[in-house]
């Protein structure tokens, strides 16, 4: 099994430089991929996003973000970023991303961003009995290994802290998975450079959350993300521990869907998570 790289500093180092998406004209940006190999993943790509949205002159915070995957991504390829303004309302901003690879149209996106207002409040309460993270194994080491599995990097990069939280499923026998997440070290003090942080977390193991169940990783099998959506319910912020629990409640034709909620360690529900994914035996 791969181990991630050691310095959790040099990791955050380096996702905060793939985050720098830089101007590349009116309403374009472009970002590195410095990824050596392997289908690209997804949850870069969603960040990136988030920041070419938010650096075009939007106001407020992010509040949603609906997204698709329309083919697959390459590594140690620059993606160019395109941002199209929406709308530009009094309290609500939209921006359009589209991300181009080599001339093709990887990945599109509308982005929401929203000034403070005051209103409703309430939510569904976390799982309960979950264990402190402080202690638990990393995430990686729970899952099942295949008995031939393919050959792997050594040293493999994650700017994401994942550990495991135990079973909570909301209905018995369904697949569902309770992770807990946080940067490898302190992100920079930028907002928008924290809900990026959070759509790339958002990605880590969505799909798993049925693959494993189903073995749906073993040779001759394959999996993707199909699209992906989510909403920040507070200003963002990842400087903590977020209980990341996530259920699948139907599949069918070889698609399952699969939510997610993402709670502070104080019970605070942060964020929810929607992903359709594809999941083919062979």
């Amino acid at each position: 099994m791969a181990e991630p790289l050691d310095d959790p500093r040099e990791q955050i180092a380096r996702l905060a430089r793939l985050l720098d998406v830089q101007p590349a004209g009116p309403g374009k940006f472009r970002a590195p991929v410095d990824q050596e190999e392997g289908r690209l993943f997804g949850g870069l790509v969603l960040a990136q996003a988030v920041m070419a949205a938010g650096r075009d002159g939007v106001k407020g915070n992010i509040h949603s973000m609906h997204a698709y995957f329309l083919r697959a991504g390459r590594p140690a390829r620059d993606i160019d970023y395109g941002v199209e303004r929406v709308r530009e309302g009094r309290n609500f901003t939209t921006r359009r991303v589209t991300a181009v690879q080599d001339g093709d149209v990887i990945f599109e996106a509308t982005v929401g961003f929203v000034l403070p207002e005051e209103g409703l409040s309430y939510q569904e309460q976390m799982p309960a009995d979950v264990p402190d993270p402080e202690g638990q194994p990393a995430w990686w080491e729970s899952l099942p290994q295949p008995s031939n599995p393919p050959a792997r990097r050594t040293r493999w990069f994650n700017p994401i802290d994942i550990r495991t939280a135990g079973k909570h499923p909301r209905v018995e026998g369904l697949p569902h998975r309770s992770v807990w997440a946080r940067p490898a070290a302190p992100l920079p003090e930028d907002p928008l450079v924290h809900a990026a942080a959070i759509a790339y977390a958002s990605d880590s193991g969505m799909v798993a959350t049925v693959a494993t169940m189903f073995g749906v990783w073993a040779p001759g099998t394959s999996t993707a993300s199909l699209d992906h959506a989510i909403w920040w319910h507070h200003p963002p912020r990842f400087d903590d521990w977020l209980l990341y629990a996530t259920d699948s409640p139907v599949a069918n034709a070889a698609r399952a869907l699969i939510w997610g909620g993402m709670y502070s360690r104080d019970g605070v529900r942060v964020a929810s998570v929607a992903q359709e994914g594809l999941f083919r035996k062979g």
